[in-house]
């Protein structure tokens, strides 16, 4: 018998990185991917991207290690939101309700089954742009930025995983996600599995971690909507010293125009050139990719991924293979020093503490 299907998770809100070199990341992402600094509060910098529709999408904070600290989603209303508790704490990885957050309500935080800590919230705070920020456009938050090459919104996040069924079926049943595409094996096993509760293929995937330990990040995505602005982004990345791991390149999972950069912290993004196909069957079948088809289904042309795609995440593992610890200690890049006095008087400034 088919499952009733959960429609009480809306969409990925923000996402939390730690990184040891806070300054020099708020520069990557501001003077480079062209997002814009709301918030400061303690050893946290909060940023959005242009078309963000809520204040923030991407939280830094200062950290000795890179890696995730949590990502937040939205419920369809309140009642959802309820629910998914109700559901979440009869697994047991429940930790409570947080009461405060800066920009949206309550929110009830809990972990994945390899302990990659989350949150799920209702009432949010929608940007209003400053004066001088305003977009003619009214469907656009904001005005598009001048710095780099700017960033529409956030798009996804991938998690790499000790077991990924097991991570997979967290999702489906407690948060009501859809498998959209996976990597099998000959049993019919995931190992990778990309999912979402929206028309794209994934707000989520997640990744088998081939160092074994799992909890750590993969990759956090923002998209373009135009596959120019790679290439576009690509020339100042060599200019300024920014590693880039892969691409341009397309994918045969999603079929979408991306690459794949290291910010200086040490954690990798990803920048998405368009949508790839959208999914509007409500009864859509996952496509399954067999391990002889694995190259296909990660790039479909571009050239093949570095041996670091598939073992590098944060928090960093030394790696037995030499050639995948490139970006253990990431190098300094050309981009301009970030002071945080430049910013002046960001956006909700009047509730920073420092």
């Amino acid at each position: 018998m088919t499952k009733e299907p959960i429609f009480d998770t809306a969409q990925l809100a923000h996402a939390e990185l730690y990184t040891p070199k806070l300054e020099k990341s708020v520069e990557f992402f501001t003077k480079l991917l062209g997002m814009t600094v709301v918030h400061l509060e303690g050893k946290s910098v909060y940023l959005r991207a242009y078309e963000d529709s809520y204040i923030y999408s991407l939280i830094l904070t200062e950290n000795d290690e890179p890696g995730l600290a949590h990502v937040s989603w939205r419920a369809t209303s309140e009642n959802a939101l309820y629910r998914r508790v109700e559901a979440i704490e009869k697994t047991g990885l429940g930790k409570g309700w947080k009461e405060e957050s800066y920009g949206h309500g309550r929110a009830y935080q809990f972990r994945t089954p390899n302990g990659h800590n989350m949150e799920i919230f209702w009432e949010v705070e929608r940007y209003q742009a400053p004066a001088g920020q305003e977009s003619v456009l009214l469907n656009r938050p904001q005005r598009r930025p001048l710095s780099g090459v700017p960033v529409r919104r956030i798009d996804h996040i991938n998690l790499l995983t000790a077991d990924v069924e097991e991570n997979k079926d967290f999702m489906v049943d407690n948060l009501g996600f859809n498998v959209r595409e996976g990597l099998i094996d000959d049993e019919g096993i995931y190992h990778a599995s990309w999912l979402s509760v929206s028309p794209i293929v994934h707000e989520i995937a997640l990744m088998e971690d081939e160092l074994g330990n799992g909890n750590r990040l993969h990759h956090l995505a923002f998209w373009y909507g135009l596959p120019e602005n790679l290439n576009d982004l690509s020339d100042l990345c060599v200019e300024y010293g920014v590693p880039i791991e892969a691409g341009p390149l397309k994918q045969g999972v999603s079929q979408a125009l991306c690459m794949y950069i290291i910010e200086p912290g040490g954690n990798r993004i990803e920048l998405f050139g368009d949508s790839g196909y959208l999914i509007f069957e409500p009864d859509w079948e996952p496509r399954r990719w067999t391990g002889d088809l694995k190259e296909q289904a990660i790039i479909w042309y571009g050239g093949k991924l570095p041996v670091t795609y598939f073992r590098y995440g944060t928090p960093v593992i030394n790696d037995p293979i030499e050639e995948a610890n490139v970006y253990f200690n990431t190098p300094d890049n050309l981009l301009c020093d970030f002071k945080f006095s430049e910013f002046g008087k960001p956006y909700g400034v009047d509730k920073v503490t420092k």
